[in-house]
This record gives C-alpha cells, sequence and structure tokens, in this order.
C-alpha cells in the first residue's frame, strides 16, 4: 500500500463546511492522504475561550466526517494570526500539500491579507485554496 500524502489543511470557520470535507473525500479517492488540521484559534464573540472551544468543535466535527472515510486525521489548534500559525506548524519535509480554506471574500480576513498567495510563497509543495461556506458539514 502506498504511503499517505501528508496534507496541512488551514481552515478555521469553514473546518467542518461541506465544501473543504468534499474536496478532502476527493483528494482522498486518488490517493491515501493522511489530515492535519490547523485551526487559528481568532477570538470570537460566542466564545467566552477567546475562540478555542468554538475551533474545537469544527476540528472534531470534519475530523469524524473524515475518519468515516478512512481519512487518518490530526486536529491542532494554532495561533490567532494565521500566518503566525501556519509558520510554526511549517517545517519542509514534513508536508506534501496544503490547503487554504477561507470564507468568501466579502467575508474573509485572510483573503484580505492575501493568506493563499503568502502561504505560497513561503511553502515549497502544491497550494490548494477552497472557498467554503461557514455552514458545518452533516455529522450524521
Amino acid at each position: 500500500m502506498d504511503a499517505a500524502t501528508r496534507v496541512l489543511v488551514l481552515a478555521n470557520r469553514t473546518a467542518d463546511s461541506p465544501r473543504l470535507v468534499a474536496q478532502l473525500l476527493a483528494r482522498h479517492t486518488r490517493g491515501p492522504i493522511a489530515v492535519t488540521l490547523l485551526a487559528p484559534a481568532a477570538w470570537e464573540i460566542q466564545d467566552p475561550h477567546g475562540g478555542t472551544e468554538s475551533a474545537w468543535r469544527r476540528l472534531r466535527a470534519a475530523q469524524k466526517l473524515l475518519q468515516a472515510d478512512g481519512i487518518e486525521v490530526c486536529c491542532k489548534i494554532g495561533d490567532p494570526d494565521p500566518m503566525t500559525a501556519f509558520e510554526r506548524e511549517w517545517q519542509a519535509g514534513r508536508y506534501d500539500e496544503i490547503v487554504v480554506s477561507t470564507l468568501p471574500r466579502y467575508l474573509s480576513r485572510w483573503l484580505r491579507v492575501d493568506l493563499p498567495h503568502r502561504i505560497r510563497k513561503a511553502a515549497d509543495v502544491p497550494v490548494t485554496h477552497v472557498i467554503a461556506s461557514p455552514e458545518p458539514a452533516d455529522v450524521g
């Protein structure tokens, strides 16, 4: 059996979105993947824990969906600044691909700071940008 491709996924509000989950499941059909879901824990009004609890909830929901299809998943919370979170996790050779999942342009702070492009410049692996909605996928 082939070794799994190691994919770093940077997502927070879209971590459990149907679009991102579908993208990862489709990628898995081309060959096995092992996913690290990294969520920068940004401050959220509805989360008294500074965004950490909301991020963990979304990561666990995505993990459940992906594992149900045989994908190995590791979840991590990172620095509130998404580029800092990426830089602290990134090491050349640790990951084979990167997926950056953002909200649509009119909602996305990550797109306002050009995060997908900045990550492409910092990494020497393929980077895929997924634009997703913040609605969670059906966890069943």
